[in-house]
């Protein structure tokens, strides 16, 4: 796949994952689990780049005798989802003439 793509379409299940109530990273990979596999190093990569971009704010908080990280959707995060939404008829409209059946050559 496209990195670019898939490095859009990752930011958009990890603003998702947390869209509901504030996570924290081992979280967040579970809660992705049944529908993609996502590593540690790229899961607090793409956080990183979302806390850059303004699209969800960190803070930490004890647990069980140590600090975790906690990560909170900002407005800019919640647009992205709501663009990424009204771009998904487009995106199956893409997919849909790319997997159509070449019926020109026969």
């Amino acid at each position: 796949m496209d990195i670019q793509l898939k490095r859009g379409l990752l930011d958009v299940c990890v603003l998702a994952a947390i869209r509901n109530k504030d996570s924290y990273g081992y979280q967040i990979i579970k809660d992705v689990r049944p529908y993609l596999t996502l590593s540690e190093s790229t899961l607090y990569t793409i956080l990183k780049r979302l806390e850059a971009a303004d699209m969800l704010t960190v803070r930490s908080a004890e647990y069980d005798g140590r600090l975790r990280k906690y990560y909170h959707i900002t407005e800019p995060g919640i647009r992205r989802i709501e663009e990424f939404r009204e771009d998904w008829n487009e995106i199956l409209s893409i997919y849909r003439f790319i997997t159509r059946e070449d019926t020109d050559h026969e």
